[in-house]
């Protein structure tokens, strides 16, 4: 049995036992029991007129309106999140929508009740805050507020701030309209198969591009583009009037620049995103040797862009249940001590913070979703012959973790950890087990395969959203600069980094510049480099916590404890992880040229 093949088994809700899955009675025992915090919540939404045009009266009128703010918002967090858990579990059953309506609904209500409270506190003096902050009282909310005060210099008056809520909406459209237009109005036929016509979508080219069949793959990879193709100025026009939102933003809240204003509540320096790129281009012989390998492992003449997705290693003949997959896991993390490792598997067995197997309804893919109130909710869609699913299970467990102890160790308006602290921790858990199943492996095939795991990841994590990452820093400087976009300019900027990124020995058809069109991710700017950031900063701290001592173990523990009591990348420096500096992005690449080595001596090439 192929390692991944997938079940074609899925059953109903209703006939999944128990014990497969997560146990959300630790949020509500009953339906009645949501229903009536969602009416008491939703009550507590409609105070807010009560705290309104009162902050600045004095301490007492401010720390009472702190506690309704987020002992409100932590309610509808927990409200929200088991409407959203419940939806992903089962999203056909009538109730789970409904319940999901409405969840959403008391976030958009909170949403507006609370527009007042920023401006509010940024009109008060700076001064008067700041002392009234150091008492004991406001211990628990002195973080967020100090987190508040620094966008005091880009917020604008409350009737400003509705005006800009508003156009957001009308803004937000390019990238709903992108949405509509891919997903649901784009047809992209069907592919003529030795199987038969099977059907090609956003969620099937993927399987075409990872198909044996190169015929197979370049027909599906051309059929795909005609699609983009044939609405690629409509595309340009939405991406034109996303990137234009960003830049109208920046302007109207006095940020130097677009990518400075999206990367101001990190607090991360525009410096941390231009060293990831130039440490990257340093590494563009060793990608270009990458593709040189997988050209010889599929045996071609030339490698082509649709032949970059096709598994090197296949036929891995391994399975693990559900339970070896837990113990797997938990041996191959076993470094990070007895409390990690033990509450770990508890969470994904007895205690039931995972949604195990398929089932009509389900969402696909993982995910790991926690709130304060609650678990850290995991849900999976498992298969026990598909290894890729025990890096998934370690993934999604430490996303879990990490809101594990950022809940348990911060007070509530600041246990909430960044994107860009987030990836670290799942991709952490991934290096270790990577690592323990290559020093365990009983077979020449396993060890190409996971070294082939580790080559592929680092190429579409570090690489890929670099390249990414690159691009919208070029668009939105060409129309920061007074350069309009155009579907021409466009292609032209991307097809100068498919380029540079994959090197003159791989063949890039003609449409394949037309990939910029198609990537969502572009709609929410400046977001893509973190998932870079993040593997590069995971990579530095598994080694670390392999190759030292039970004091970078135990700096790595606090990390994740951290939550959001401090900025990322003061956070991961604590870690032992200077992300301020070139240094930690070379080290992966330079780790990604020792992978790509041990992999051409095993493969013998």
């Amino acid at each position: 049995m192929s390692a991944e093949k997938a079940n074609t088994t899925i059953v109903s809700r209703n006939e999944v036992p128990v014990s497969d899955t997560w146990d959300l009675q630790a949020l509500y025992v009953s339906e009645s029991d949501w229903q009536n915090d969602y009416d008491k919540v939703k009550q507590a939404v409609l105070d807010a007129d009560r705290y309104k045009g009162t902050l600045d009266k004095s301490e007492q009128h401010f720390i009472e309106a702190l506690k309704w703010l987020y002992g409100t918002s932590r309610m509808v967090e927990k409200v929200y999140h088991y409407a959203f858990l419940t939806h992903a579990a089962d999203g056909g059953d009538n109730t789970n929508q409904r319940r999901r309506g409405m969840a959403m609904q008391l976030l958009t209500m909170l949403r507006a009740a609370v527009s007042f409270f920023d401006p509010e506190v940024q009109a008060i003096d700076e001064a008067k805050v700041r002392s009234w902050i150091q008492k004991p009282e406001f211990a628990d909310y002195k973080v967020a507020i100090e987190k508040l005060l620094r966008f005091k210099p880009h917020t604008l008056s409350e009737p400003e701030e509705k005006i800009m809520a508003l156009q957001s909406e009308v803004g937000d459209a390019a990238q709903g309209t992108f949405s509509a237009l891919t997903n649901v109005d784009f047809d992209f036929g069907v592919v003529k198969t030795p199987e038969g016509d099977l059907p090609l979508t956003q969620s099937t080219y993927s399987s075409f591009m990872q198909n044996r069949d190169r015929q197979l793959r370049k027909t599906a990879y051309a059929q795909f583009y005609k699609t983009y193709d044939a609405h690629k100025h409509t595309i340009a026009n939405l991406y034109d009037a996303s990137v234009k939102q960003d830049i109208f933003a920046s302007k109207v809240r006095k940020y130097p620049s677009s990518r400075s204003m999206y990367l101001f509540p990190d607090k991360v320096d525009e410096s941390v995103y231009d060293n990831l790129v130039s440490s990257v281009h340093e590494a563009f012989d060793t990608l270009h040797r990458y593709y040189d390998v997988r050209r010889r492992m599929l045996g071609l003449d030339k490698l082509a862009h649709y032949d970059v997705y096709v598994p090197m290693v296949t036929g891995i003949d391994v399975s693990h249940s559900y339970d070896e997959a837990v113990e797997v896991i938990s041996k191959a993390l076993a470094i990070l001590g007895d409390e990690y490792v033990s509450t770990l598997r508890k969470g994904l067995t007895a205690d039931r913070w995972v949604d195990r197997y398929e089932n009509k309804g389900k969402r696909s893919g993982a995910f790991s979703s926690g709130s304060y109130m609650s678990k850290p909710y995991i849900l999976l869609n498992y298969k026990e012959d598909v290894l890729r699913d025990v890096f998934t299970m370690a993934h999604e467990g430490g996303h879990s973790m990490h809101s594990y102890y950022s809940s348990r160790n911060n007070p509530y308006p600041s246990y909430d950890y960044t994107i860009f602290e987030a990836e670290v921790a799942s991709t952490f858990n991934e290096h270790l087990l990577a690592d323990y199943l290559f020093k365990n492996s009983t077979s020449r095939e396993m060890s190409l395969y996971v070294l082939n795991k580790q080559l592929d990841d680092i190429v579409a994590t570090l690489f890929r959203q670099t390249m990414f990452a690159e691009y919208e820093k070029l668009v939105h400087q060409q129309v920061e600069s007074g350069e309009p976009i155009t579907v021409d300019s466009l292609r032209a900027i991307y097809r100068g980094l498919l380029q540079a990124y994959f090197g003159k020995d791989v063949e890039l058809p003609a449409e394949s510049d037309l990939e910029c069109l198609r990537i969502p991710h572009f709609y929410n700017a400046f977001y893509v480099y973190k998932y870079a950031t993040g593997i590069s900063a995971s990579m530095a701290l598994a080694d670390m916590v392999m190759h030292g001592t039970t004091a970078d173990r135990d700096r790595y523990l606090q990390f994740l404890k951290s939550g959001g009591s401090c900025y990322p990348i003061d956070s991961l420096k604590k870690a032992g992880v200077d992300m301020s500096s070139p240094e930690p992005v070379r080290m992966a690449t330079k780790r990604f040229a020792h992978i790509l080595a041990q992999f051409e001596k095993l493969a013998e090439i």
